[in-house]
């Protein structure tokens, strides 16, 4: 093994590794990485883990080696020249059909990817003859229509067996014109869908200033970078007729141009208002203002264009980098000016092939894996100065935003500094990247401690100052809470804004944890009053971003116990009980993406390792080190790791959109599970987790107080 981590250390640097693995055997090295390069006091020093008796001590070793042999795993997939990790992102087939839509509208098809993609889709397809939006879920017949489309109009026959096998069950289920808003458009672009039945949406509304209650500022960062392309295309409708043979007539059960939009049974809802508001604004499409009309077609084109700059992307997402090609083909590019290759460029590089299939990403993810990978290994005993550990942090430090963004709407005073979540988009930084990044730049020790310290404490600055007004914390906004808006007929996917969230909360927490402040700093007693008026009834905290309430409750819970709550405190202890509660029998735990259509599912789902993971990591973090259920949770991972040292699973535990979209990050049964294992072994036997001692060292030495706002007022 000495031999294996002596290779891996000369394949990431040039220096060996030292006390690779800390838990029983290279305690002694941690120690001086934490007490001796840190500026720590004399004297600080972590709890042993001493082995009692033969099993114990077989149960260790059993631990210490899988421990090992992930970290190793992790290591070999780390970039060699950059020094990040990014695996795949993966979503359902809908980006994948929508994506040979997009080709075929802007006429550059082409055979080969057009081939691979089309047996994905094929192979996608559901024993029922639907396409589903997880792994093992039902059929949605959104995803279904836009397959069948995508799958005829690249020249698939309406009679193939499996073909006919989706039409039945699209008709089965109330027919096309069930289709959500985004598949609309889609087809109407082809002339396969009324724009009738499609909310109105004037260009008009980005002249709408700051203070009207809707502007595009009141709505999140992916709703505005994929509706101010809309806003365009709307105002153009531009046409590509499908070609006879793909037509989808058959999949309506009634005429549509008869479709309209529905109106609630009752007659007095926010959804039945906000109709009547739509209507009205189509009298207003229809006699519009030349003028104003120009104007605002100049204003969101203006924007775009500026938003398109970098190397990601428009928002560096699949649906807004697509809407920005219609949209700059609609004011009258060509296909070949130069922004418009770019963005076909940037749109390409989402694609993830071998030799037979091709499916499209929504976007890449090295921020968040690579940080997570970090925080990772350092708990599993890596030297904080190890070379893996420096190269990926620097080459994070590098990506640290610069520039303003939109985020300085509700923020205006607020100075830029957070991170990203793909290669590249600096417009929005998020909350989520940048407490981890903050979490894992604060572990480790690079060359340069006066430049890593300077740039966390801008990054930190950012963080306080996009803390909301109710003590949470949005992903890219502050206070982009007008929950009413999800009424508007374009947002029936129900994800039009992003409110502060307990995730996201528990998140900052434990962020200010590691920087080594406590209960007692102004923010962090916001946020915990947050995490206690959002708590459910059960005990669990809803999970925005991981599915679902097991990712919520773990992510509140090692906040909490970062930030040094007291965590025998009842509220603690609902949450501990809850996870225990829904563990599965074979040691394990799962969470179907169902749960947020129907919460009496939260933690119901065959077991997997990354939500596993969470829930020991939840309990760890609350305290229950010795109890049967962290035990049968940690067997569970270690009787499913594969040769390799990693894990597998094909459930979708990343959340996307709630009930609309989810994502399957490749990496999360990389290093959760060793996370969790790390996490076990330092605790067990009444020793101390490797990030507790090291935020304890910070907040003995004030290392990261010093210079850092006790208020996020000032930035409001």
């Amino acid at each position: 093994m000495k031999a294996l981590w002596s290779r891996m250390s000369s394949w990431i640097g040039n220096t060996p590794a030292r006390g690779h693995r800390s838990g029983r055997n290279g305690r002694e090295g941690r120690e001086r990485a934490v007490n001796e390069r840190d500026g720590g006091p004399e004297g600080f020093e972590l709890r042993e883990v001493r082995s009692t008796g033969e099993d114990h001590a077989r149960s260790a070793g059993r631990l210490d080696d899988a421990v090992n042999r992930a970290a190793a795993y992790l290591l070999t997939v780390q970039n060699p020249s950059g020094g990040y990790w990014a695996g795949e992102l993966e979503a359902d087939s809908t980006l994948t059909s929508e994506y040979l839509m997009l080709r075929r509208f802007i006429g550059k098809v082409d055979p080969l990817r057009e081939k691979k993609a089309v047996r994905y889709l094929i192979e996608s397809q559901s024993p029922d003859g639907s396409w589903n939006i997880f792994h093992d879920g039902p059929g949605n017949i959104s995803a279904t229509v836009k397959a069948y489309f995508a799958l005829k109009l690249c020249g698939v026959a309406a009679d193939e067996p499996f073909m006919a096998n989706a039409r039945r069950w699209i008709l089965a289920h109330g027919g096309a014109g069930e289709v959500n808003v985004f598949t609309r458009i889609a087809l109407a672009l082809f002339g396969q869908f009324t724009w009738r039945a499609i909310p109105v949406m004037p260009v008009e509304l980005i002249l709408l200033p700051r203070w009207f209650y809707f502007n595009i500022f009141s709505v999140s960062y992916w709703s505005r970078t994929v509706m101010v392309p809309l806003l365009i295309m709307y105002a153009h409708r531009p046409l590509r007729p499908a070609p006879p043979s793909a037509a989808i007539d058959e999949l309506f059960l009634q005429p549509r141009e008869s479709i309209r939009l529905k109106r609630d049974r009752r007659w007095v809802t926010w959804r039945n208002v906000f109709l009547l508001v739509d209507s009205l604004l189509r009298w207003y499409d229809r006699h519009h203002l030349k003028g104003l009309r120009c104007r605002a077609m100049g204003r969101a084109a203006d924007w775009m264009v500026e938003h398109m700059r970098g190397s990601g992307g428009l928002g560096a997402i699949y649906p807004a980098m697509a809407n920005s090609v219609v949209a700059s083909l609609s004011l009258g590019r060509s296909v070949n000016d130069p922004l418009v290759s770019k963005a076909l460029g940037e749109i390409e590089e989402l694609e993830s092939s071998d030799e037979h299939r091709l499916h499209l990403q929504p976007c890449h993810s090295p921020i968040w894996d690579t940080c997570l990978t970090i925080n990772t290994l350092v708990e599993a005993g890596f030297d904080r100065d190890h070379p893996a550990l420096v190269k990926a942090s620097e080459w994070m430090l590098n990506k640290q935003i610069r520039r303003t963004g939109d985020w300085q709407a509700h923020r205006p005073h607020a100075q830029p500094g957070g991170w990203y979540f793909q290669f590249e988009n600096e417009f929005y930084p998020d909350i989520d990247d940048t407490a981890v990044v903050l979490m894992a730049l604060g572990k480790v020790i690079l060359p340069d401690e006066e430049w890593k310290r300077r740039e966390m404490l801008r990054g930190f600055r950012w963080l306080l100052a996009m803390q909301g007004r109710d003590g949470g914390w949005g992903s890219f906004d502050a206070d982009n809470n007008k929950l009413i808006l999800n009424h508007i007929p374009f947002a029936d996917h129900g994800a039009l804004l992003d409110p502060s969230t307990a995730d996201l909360t528990g998140r900052a927490l434990e962020a200010m944890g590691v920087l080594g402040f406590d209960v007692t700093y102004p923010p962090a007693a916001r946020g915990i009053a947050f995490l206690k008026a959002n708590q459910e009834t059960t005990g669990a905290w809803y999970g925005r971003w991981g599915v679902n309430y097991i990712y919520g409750t773990w992510s509140a819970l090692a906040g909490l116990r970062m930030i040094h709550e007291e965590m025998d405190q009842p509220y603690i202890r609902r949450a501990a009980g809850w996870l225990i509660s829904v563990q599965n029998e074979d040691g394990g735990w799962g969470e179907t993406c169902e749960s947020y259509a129907n919460p009496a599912l939260a933690g119901v789902g065959p077991s997997t390792a990354s939500q596993t993971a969470w829930a020991v990591m939840g309990l760890l973090h609350a305290g229950e080190v010795n109890h049967p259920a962290v035990r049968a949770g940690v067997d569970y991972l270690l009787r499913h790791q594969q040769p390799d040292g990693a894990w597998e699973e094909r459930a979708f535990t990343g959340t996307g959109f709630p009930r609309v979209f989810y994502l399957r990050y490749h990496m999360y049964c990389k290093y959760f599970p060793l996370w969790a294992l790390a996490l076990y072994g330092n605790l067990s036997g009444g020793g101390q987790m490797v990030t507790a001692a090291i935020r304890d060292q910070h907040r003995l030495s004030g290392f990261y107080r010093v210079g850092s706002a006790h208020s996020t007022a000032s930035s409001r």
